[in-house]
């Protein structure tokens, strides 16, 4: 087994420490590259064995014919973090781009200068850019100004034109790219009723969002569903662009599904039988080594905690896995529909396509259900590269990898000059060559000085309180026995110590950290009242 010891840096350093970039803006034999982007898709795909139940025959038939990471892992597993980190080829400790799209606003000019956004690049190296669908948090561009720097061309907002009758469901949630709801909202409104929901702190955001079902023709959207429309817009521009020959371009296109709400049309459903689905693994002491600031992350949302309120309504937690799964292939299918229009289009020998989910999603796993933690089912992704002329066709690579690698990856691929900025690596010799070992493992963060140190056999998890987690991926998958406490691991741990950065960025906007976050203020309250929910003692 080939190994290298130093394919690329972990991303330590500070942007002032990073250097500028170097342009061209040839274009000569440049191949297009196909960026298909999956929101909240975690590894319950076929290829990548994390549900065996799924049907994602489309991703399948895709991952056959280049290289799938299995050890692929985002920046900070929330969907505005993650992107841009993978998009600016900054990590969140760089940056202090923790929080959310107006967060990230505060500090742009400062953290970009002599930087550029991933299309932008590509776009002053003598690309055409394309865009459908969410790229960027917001879709297409989340820092005023900037949407021509980055694309030639977008696609229409599709859910800007959302029809009323689909918004009386949602109870005022702000995401509109994320309808259709359930009929009469779903779960959590089976749990509180509507008053509550519509008067709870989280009124606008989370809460309600946890929930899953079927949707029948006069739920959906008159044109389709937002996924059909974004990948009915990228099949029409691969038509287009197949007679275009004088310039490279790269296409994104974004695809909202799996992400909350988890529906879809009632078709989809009907492919699984909700009664024989099986639920994930969950030990009933799951959370009983699991430091405090764990558990605080683990509660979630929801008034009781997101664990608690979903087990309170019947059949839900199953109800949300069938649903998972069906807006899963649902989306598969909208991807076989780009994979098709390119195939026929006959530019796929000259096209690069790489295939990401921005981070994960826990369905029950650590009595947690959503992302926006340190763990595997948070972080893992499927990440995939076809390269013709350089990648294997239906290969694996288990070497530790982050979607900050996919920046410096496809500028070696076509040809371009390196960005120095970016704190990724080019994993092209890993797609060359699977048999090579990466030993450098990935960084991921969660808000300000949570870390998880993923290598190829381990997990390690450092809180900012100093608590910490060390899970053994060779005999412990599943991440349900913490070893950190046992002092037989402590050359392990103090390994994994040395990629956590010392001096991270603070939050965008804050010069100094001097205010408690709702997990300090969620655990200050349970020590007083002796009131750690029992599900997660």
């Amino acid at each position: 087994m080939k190994t290298m010891k130093h394919l690329c840096s972990l991303p330590l350093l500070s942007a002032a420490a990073l250097s500028v970039a170097s342009c061209s803006n040839g274009n000569k034999a440049r191949p297009n590259v196909l960026f298909i982007a999956v929101d909240d898709l975690n590894d319950w795909v076929g290829a990548l064995g994390g549900n065996p139940q799924v049907r994602t025959p489309n991703m399948d038939r895709l991952f056959e014919s280049g290289v799938l990471f299995t050890n692929a892992h985002c920046a900070q597993a929330v969907s505005t973090a993650s992107r841009n980190a993978l998009l600016s080829g900054l990590h969140p400790s760089t940056t202090g781009w923790y929080g959310s799209t107006t967060d990230f606003r505060k500090n742009y000019d400062t953290v970009m200068t002599g930087n550029q956004m991933l299309p932008e690049y590509f776009k002053n190296n003598g690309y055409d850019t394309y865009i459908s669908g969410k790229i960027f948090h917001n879709g297409d561009c989340d820092y005023p100004g900037k949407l021509d720097d980055f694309w030639t061309e977008c696609a229409p907002h599709f859910w800007d034109e959302m029809e009323a009758r689909l918004e009386d469901d949602g109870y005022g949630y702000r995401g509109h790219m994320f309808y259709p709801f359930p009929a009469g909202g779903g779960q959590l409104v089976k749990a509180y009723g509507t008053d509550t929901i519509v008067n709870h702190y989280m009124k606008a955001n989370r809460f309600y969002s946890l929930c899953g079902g079927p949707l029948d023709k006069n739920q959906i959207p008159d044109k389709g569903m937002y996924d059909e429309q974004i990948a009915a817009w990228a099949v029409n521009k691969i038509g287009e662009l197949k007679d275009k020959k004088d310039k490279p371009f790269l296409l994104g296109v974004g695809f909202l599904r799996p992400h909350v709400p988890y529906t879809a049309p009632r078709r989809y459903f009907e492919m699984y039988d909700q009664d024989t689905l099986n639920l994930p693994d969950i030990p009933e002491n799951e959370m009983s080594d699991i430091p405090l600031f764990g558990k605080a992350v683990a509660f979630g949302f929801t008034p009781k905690g997101d664990w608690e309120d979903i087990n309170s309504v019947e059949n839900a937690h199953r109800e949300l896995v069938h649903s998972y799964l069906s807006a899963i292939t649902f989306v598969d299918e909208q991807i076989g529909k780009v994979l098709d229009a390119l195939e026929e289009s006959g530019m796929m020998d000259n096209t690069i396509i790489v295939l990401w989910g921005d981070h994960g999603q826990h369905l029950g796993e650590k009595h947690h259900f959503r992302k926006q933690a340190l763990w595997e089912e948070s972080t893992r992704v499927p990440l995939f590269f076809r390269i013709p002329g350089h990648s294997e066709e239906g290969k694996t690579s288990d070497a530790p990898v982050s979607l900050l690698d996919i920046y410096p990856t496809l500028l070696e691929a076509c040809g371009l000059p390196a960005n120095e900025k970016n704190q990724g690596c080019s994993i092209l010799p890993v797609i060359e060559d699977t048999d090579i070992e990466k030993e450098e493992p990935v960084l991921i963060s969660w808000q300000y000085r949570n870390f998880a140190v993923r290598s190829k056999d381990w997990r390690y998890i450092q809180y900012r309180d100093g608590s910490e987690e060390l899970y053994d991926h060779r005999t412990d998958p599943g991440e349900h026995v913490n070893l950190a406490g046992n002092p037989a691991y402590s050359e392990i741990i103090e390994w994994h110590k040395k990629y956590i950065p010392s001096d991270p960025a603070l939050p965008a906007g804050m010069t100094e950290w001097n205010k408690p976050d709702k997990y300090d203020r969620l655990m200050e309250r349970w020590e007083q009242n002796d009131s750690i929910p029992v599900w997660l003692r």
